[in-house]
């Protein structure tokens, strides 16, 4: 079996993005960090270490190397790594891979990521909609505008009650309020048949049928003067069936081939959003051709839920409910998730339903 000479591969891709100075060095740094990672993170489905990661890692590079030609290279490149990596890793992962980033290039303090305007709509738009203001949230509406800005395919991985729908949502709000008019196309690819999805060819008239997803495929890669995006929505399970026929569509071909011998190019105005809450079924070739932004339950507490349904429910008893919710909600919550005081805990109560805790402060809600 032959073994790609990453280091060699990575030094003249720098070079073919604009880098002139220690190329071998930072190609060096580049194979290390992420032999180290691989070695030391967790085991997750939706991380990938490999050349396709590598390859949209140097391309973001030379993006930002030709925006910022006044940064140093090593910057640069650490900039790229961090931009093109921090989304996808879970609670654990975090610190982890910010101190290999740290023992790689010490010394370089990286500004955090700034959009201005941007932020400024996403904070507008959770005042709005009554969603309290979680930095780690709204950090992820610009993490998902950045990953969509360098790959054409992203996916938004995590459990239910993570908050997934939310910063889609939000996102596209935000860069309609900018100029961008944002169109969302939302399917549910495990509610129809393969042939559904994609369209059939009768065998014996030849007649063509187009499917639900091809059909919006071809309708939004219409060429247009305005100043617009689309995007395609999945919202639903990954797996093998039904995803491998878009992997041409996904790399860098950008190429939909149909049963009737039609070639769709998806257009730069248009993108693809999967929203998953994992990815076990889906093979290692899907995942290594998306960007991945994890949203990470444990980032968003419950009681984020039961303050905006009391914003939008405007009800006289509001200030009670507040403190009925706060002085027993959250300790049967907490009981039933195993944690019986501050200093005390228990196995989580067995539930014949796996259910989270927004989710139980959310039937709650219901009831009321």
């Amino acid at each position: 079996m032959v073994v790609p000479n990453t280091d060699l591969i990575c030094e003249v891709m720098l070079f073919s993005e604009g880098f002139e100075a220690n190329t071998h060095m930072l190609a060096k740094k580049m194979i290390t960090i992420y032999s180290m990672a691989a070695g030391q993170l967790s085991k997750q489905h939706h991380y990938d270490w490999g050349l396709r990661a590598l390859k949209s890692v140097l391309t973001r590079a030379g993006e930002l190397k030709r925006a910022n030609t006044q940064l140093q290279e090593e910057v640069v490149l650490m900039t790229a790594i961090r931009d093109m990596n921090m989304p996808k890793f879970t609670f654990e992962d975090t610190p982890l891979f910010v101190g290999l980033l740290n023992d790689l290039f010490p010394d370089i303090e990286l500004d955090p990521v700034h959009h201005p305007q941007l932020s400024e709509k996403i904070d507008e738009l959770f005042e709005e909609m009554g969603y309290s203001k979680v930095e780690k949230q709204m950090a992820k509406v610009i993490q998902l505008h950045e990953t969509m800005n360098a790959r054409h395919t992203t996916m938004v991985v995590g459990h239910t009650g993570g908050g997934k729908s939310v910063i889609i949502d939000i996102m596209a709000k935000a860069q309609t309020r900018l100029g961008t008019l944002t169109r969302l196309f939302t399917i549910n690819p495990k509610a129809c048949t393969v042939l559904e999805l994609y369209g059939v060819l009768d065998p014996t008239t030849r007649d063509w049928k187009w499917g639900l997803f091809s059909k919006i495929f071809k309708e939004i890669n219409q060429q247009t003067d305005k100043k617009e995006a689309r995007y395609i929505v999945f919202d639903g399970d990954v797996d093998a069936v039904w995803v491998e026929n878009m992997n041409s569509v996904m790399d860098d071909n950008k190429l939909l081939t149909l049963a009737n011998s039609e070639r769709i190019r998806l257009l730069p105005h248009c993108a693809l959003l999967f929203e998953v809450g994992d990815l076990q079924y889906a093979s290692p070739a899907t995942v290594s051709r998306c960007g991945m932004v994890f949203m990470d339950p444990r980032n968003l507490s419950c009681t984020t839920y039961y303050e905006r349904w009391l914003k939008t429910n405007k009800r006289p008893e509001g200030n009670i409910l507040l403190g009925l919710f706060e002085r027993y909600v959250m300790p049967c919550v907490n009981f039933i998730n195993g944690k019986v005081s501050d200093t005390v805990t228990a196995p989580p109560l067995e539930t014949i339903i796996p259910v989270t805790a927004i989710n139980m402060v959310r039937q709650l809600c219901c009831l009321l």
